[in-house]
């Protein structure tokens, strides 16, 4: 039952976030389920190299008070780890830790034999490359932002493509994906960086879903007023959005108030995001499956947007299978019951994933970067105009449904419209 003396290993803020995990040891051989309730009781305190004692920390849980905490330890063959606490930044060169646990006695069926503690943190190695490729990512992104918006400067906004239109709001919120303030993490004691990248990721991915719900309604639809068009999509993934960023705030806001919250044992509010989130995750991929089959069945026929249509479709479904793969070989079933909330599993394991993960939806970008600029013999392409099938960007949606003005009033006036890169013979 303790207590327990613990002093972490030296800490700098290049190991960003520490973890205290204990695993019990049992005699229970047979595989017998046992499940037992007890108190965990934790103190923590933090040391500089500058100084000899105990200090207070301006980090708000490390304020010379235990911590108590009711547990369940479930063990078959094997028991479960349990997180006994969580910081999200460390502002100490190392951190004493004392734990005592009440409760926990000896069964008739299995006997404890002994508890291992061990620290977790991130490779220091690791951070360093993970710094490096978000400054590549970064510089990249830039480049490709200015290069697409360059492309399109000889061409006023009403000629662009509504997937133009969309990737000039994306790519200003790929560059907070990758977000410019991430090496304040280092330079500051706070936890505001690290709550800003969640929000950034959250605002992206969120984007990115309403970009594909608003391409695959937009392509055949003209008629794109707030309230008509959008409304509904914005709701959908609005309500997304904020599961995201309050089930990662309200996670990290307790962790601050008390290192050893643990989002599991708050049931019924966890719980309640949880269905809510998967719940409107449901209905957005229902509503997404029906754009997309209703897109298909009404314009396949036409060469023009079926292309538009394969080349969405294609780099989607790239996307979708690539993650959907990533997130089932690194979490198993474990990906559909407590893991999308931030937990030490959930974290990268080894710089492989973080690419893997990471730079997926940045190639992503830069490919319909790429393929969405406009040629630079645009300007002089325009006389194609009847002919859609020549180019993926060949005119505004608005005229290749219905024909443009300056067509009906003869050779008066011809306005320059946005080219793609995709060229038919």
């Amino acid at each position: 039952t303790g207590p327990f003396a613990l002093k972490s290993p030296p800490m700098s803020t290049f190991h960003q976030q520490l973890w205290l995990i204990a695993h019990i040891l049992t005699d229970n051989k047979q595989g017998t389920r046992i499940e037992q309730t007890f108190t965990v009781s934790v103190l923590i305190g933090g040391i500089k190299v500058t100084e000899d004692s105990l200090v207070q920390s301006d980090n708000p849980g490390l304020d010379g008070k235990a911590h108590n905490r009711t547990r369940l330890l479930s063990c078959q063959q094997e028991c479960s780890d349990l997180i006994l606490f969580h910081l999200g930044y460390l502002d100490y060169n190392y951190y004493i830790i004392n734990v005592r646990f009440e409760g926990l006695v000896q069964q008739t069926n299995f006997n404890i034999e002994n508890i291992v503690f061990y620290f977790k943190s991130y490779n220091t190695s690791f951070t360093k490359l993970e710094i490096w490729l978000r400054f590549t990512f970064l510089t990249c992104t830039f480049i490709a932002a200015c290069l697409f918006s360059h492309s399109l400067r000889k061409f006023t906004m009403q000629d662009w493509s509504i997937e133009q239109k969309w990737m000039a709001v994306l790519m200003p919120l790929q560059l907070l994906y990758n977000d410019p303030l991430f090496p304040l993490r280092f330079l500051v004691d706070s936890w505001i960086p690290g709550m800003l990248d969640g929000l950034f990721q959250a605002t992206f991915l969120c984007a990115l879903l309403l970009f594909w719900l608003c391409i695959y309604h937009g392509v055949r639809q003209t008629d794109r007023r707030f309230w008509k068009f959008y409304s509904l999509k914005v709701l959908i993934v609005g309500m997304i959005w904020i599961s995201a960023v309050t089930l990662s705030s309200w996670q990290e806001y307790n962790e601050l108030q008390d290192p050893t919250y643990f989002y599991r044992l708050d049931t019924s509010n966890f719980m309640g995001f949880k269905i809510f989130f998967f719940i409107v995750g449901g209905v957005y991929l229902l509503y997404l499956l029906f754009l997309l089959v209703r897109a298909y069945t009404e314009l396949r026929s036409m060469p023009y947007f079926d292309l538009r249509l394969k080349f969405m479709t294609l780099l989607m479904l790239i996307v979708l299978s690539i993650s959907i793969t990533i997130t089932v070989l690194k979490f198993g079933r474990a990906a559909l019951q407590d893991n999308f909330v931030a937990e030490l599993s959930s974290h990268y394991k080894n710089s492989a994933e973080f690419v893997a993960f990471y730079g997926l939806l940045n190639i992503y970008m830069f490919t319909m970067a790429f393929v969405y600029s406009p040629t630079n013999n645009a300007v002089f392409e325009t006389h194609f105009k009847d002919n859609p099938g020549l180019s993926m960007m060949n005119d505004s949606d608005e005229e290749v449904h219905y024909g443009s003005e300056t067509e009906s009033l003869g050779m008066t006036r011809v306005r320059p419209a946005a080219v793609g890169k995709y060229d038919s013979d």
